[in-house]
């Protein structure tokens, strides 16, 4: 079946572009930012999703002000030509891997916003993340490429309008796309199995100097997935789809100070080996947390994948001391985290997905919150 991007030179296969390659109900392609005021003041996270076997896209908006989470949801049937729009929220790309708008109109929700991210780094493909079942099966499997920039433009909740300014509100984005659960799962003939995850991310900004920290391990802390990067903003003349300005590194070291009873920090620090600086040492000191089902992730009813039918919006506004830190919708976060490197102060986040036990840190169960080793 044909679509409008077939008259673009992209195919990766003869077949048209609508075709996935699988008919994997997992398959996906997936937009996500982030944005935060260097001092703290607010974070916003925004995303949208395609699911071409299910059919269906999805987006949220989501911004933390004054101690509460507002959320706008939307979710319907995916068009074939894949557009980047559903109900009020829409993305454009302005530039490719240089500039995107993500927008939600006027909307009966009380949500709005109208916001450019402009590229200030080259943007980085993570090291693939591929998982197996203990049968074999393929259970994850997708491509990431992440970038550093800032914010412009305006966001409105109930009326009340928070300017964006570019030089105060710096943010990360990021494009998967590949295989990883989504939507109601299938029904098979095997065991059900606890998941486990142990899965700490780290983009940070300090002015004119970036980094990004990312690890994935196994319960018994052994660790599939690495890495730890150094970053310049994007020298003159240089394509954002490059690797310049981009330094590798590597023995990425982790130190978690937790909250008591939950699987979140309080504080966190990273070391490193930097080849041109020696050793690195960040701190993190965390502002507030972001529940990450804000913009769909493990949320109970807007949960990335599913079904809504031709087309539903919904809205949610929730304190942050109202959330149940251990609900299985409130594990997957991020943390808005002031970070300090050396003389260098900056901001960013940490993210924290932990399902399941994790033997160096004392995790236990699925979902159970820390508890400090004797």
């Amino acid at each position: 079946m044909l679509s409008p991007f077939d008259d673009y030179p992209i195919h990766p296969s003869a077949d048209p572009i609508v075709h996935p390659a699988t008919a994997d109900p997992n398959h996906y392609d997936r937009y996500w930012f982030n944005g935060h005021q260097k001092d703290g003041e607010f974070y916003f996270g925004a995303a949208m999703g395609h699911y071409p076997v299910r059919g269906v896209i999805d987006a949220a908006f989501s911004l933390v002000r004054d101690g509460i989470e507002h959320s706008v949801f939307a979710s319907g049937v995916m068009p074939l030509d894949r557009s980047t729009a559903i109900g009020p929220i829409r993305i454009e790309v302005l530039e490719p891997i240089r500039a995107i708008r993500y927008v939600v109109e006027p909307n009966e929700h009380g949500i709005e916003c109208d916001l450019t991210f402009r590229a200030t780094t080259v943007a980085v493909e993570e090291p693939r993340q591929r998982t197996t079942s203990p049968e074999g099966l393929l259970t994850m499997d997708h491509t990431r490429l992440t970038q550093w920039g800032t914010w412009a433009g305006t966001i409105s909740v109930d009326g009340d309008e928070l300017r964006i300014d570019p030089a105060e509100v710096p943010g990360t984005r990021d494009r998967s796309w590949g295989m990883r659960p989504v939507g109601k799962q299938l029904e098979t003939n095997r065991g059900a199995r606890m998941p486990q995850a142990f899965w700490l991310w780290a983009p940070l900004h300090f002015a004119d100097r970036f980094t990004h920290l990312a690890l994935h391990e196994h319960s018994d802390g052994s660790r599939w997935l690495e890495t730890s990067l150094v970053l310049d903003p994007i020298p003159e003349g240089a394509a954002p789809w490059s690797t310049a300005g981009v330094r590798e590194c590597h023995d990425l070291r982790y130190a978690l100070d937790w909250e008591p009873g939950r699987r979140e920090i309080k504080r966190a620090e990273f070391w490193f080996e930097d080849p041109a600086a020696g050793e690195v040492h960040i701190e993190l000191e965390k502002v507030f947390t972001f529940r990450m089902r804000g913009i769909g992730y493990s949320h109970p009813y807007w949960a990335h994948g599913s079904n809504h039918g031709e087309l539903e919006t919904g809205r949610e506004s929730i304190k942050l001391d109202d959330f149940d830190p251990t609900d299985f919708s409130s594990l997957h976060l991020q943390n808005l985290v002031i970070a300090r490197m050396g003389d260098r102060t900056g901001v960013g986040v940490l993210e924290q997905a932990h399902f399941g036990p994790h033997a160096p840190t004392g995790l236990t169960g699925l979902n159970d919150g820390y508890t400090p080793m004797t």
